[in-house]
């Protein structure tokens, strides 16, 4: 007879535990001006939709309002994401050594995405020729990965980006970096 009711026990032991640990380790409620701000805020639902921030694709928005006031100011910079990988190689001895793969998103001001697109085969071409440039002077040989050497590499694409699109870019990215040796 016990052998018949221990599974049933056993059961509704897992299953009383289980649903104690899911009320015990639920997320804590929502602020009281989050849920105001996820309804439509003091201004009714939809009275910001004309004002809200674009979110093209994997884009992200920066903002630099003041902080702590409750409210989020509007975005002041979008991150576009270039296409396609950048793929350098290293020469060393007049052979391919190595080759490094660098994914880039570039920081702009608010609206010119379609101005990064528009103009991205200048863009990408100024960035590759910046890119050989630090190859050929050994910037990815050792610890290419140092601060100074990304934060010299950076400010080198940055000025190549501006030359294209102008004052509209405001930094470059980083996102990915890869060195494949080939021996």
């Amino acid at each position: 007879m016990l052998m018949k009711i221990l599974p049933i026990i056993l059961a509704l032991i897992g299953l009383l535990g289980g649903g104690a640990a899911g009320y015990f380790l639920r997320p804590p409620p929502p602020a009281p001006e989050e849920v105001a701000t996820e309804g439509g805020g003091e201004h009714g639902a939809g009275a910001d939709a004309g004002h809200a921030a674009p979110k093209a694709d994997a884009h992200a928005a920066d903002t630099h309002g003041e902080e702590g006031d409750g409210h989020e100011a509007e975005p002041t910079t979008e991150f576009v994401k270039l296409n396609n990988q950048f793929v350098v190689p290293v020469i060393n001895g007049g052979q391919v050594a190595s080759l490094v793969v660098l994914s880039l998103s570039l920081e702009v001001t608010l609206g010119s995405t379609e101005k990064v697109y528009a103009a991205e085969p200048k863009i990408r071409d100024s960035l590759l020729q910046v890119l050989f440039d630090h190859a050929n002077a050994g910037g990815f040989n050792g610890a290419f990965t140092d601060t100074a050497t990304m934060a010299d590499l950076r400010r080198t694409m940055l000025e190549a980006v501006r030359m294209v699109i102008g004052d509209a870019a405001l930094g470059v990215l980083v996102s990915d970096i890869v060195r494949q040796d080939t021996k």
